[in-house]
């Protein structure tokens, strides 16, 4: 994405940023699906009361 720090115009800086968007290389698709590092979480058995 474009240095856009020193640019004060709100419009300005929006237009900068969606050009240095589109000429950015497309990203690669995913190898591992999204959330994968994410903890798992048990199930608790069924008719067991946390409390």
């Amino acid at each position: 994405m474009a240095d856009t720090k020193k640019v004060a115009d709100k419009a300005e800086r929006k237009e900068l940023k969606r050009t240095a968007r589109k000429k950015a290389a497309p990203k690669a698709k995913r190898t591992t699906p999204r959330g994968a590092q994410k903890k798992k979480v048990k199930k608790l058995v069924r008719g067991q009361s946390k409390r």
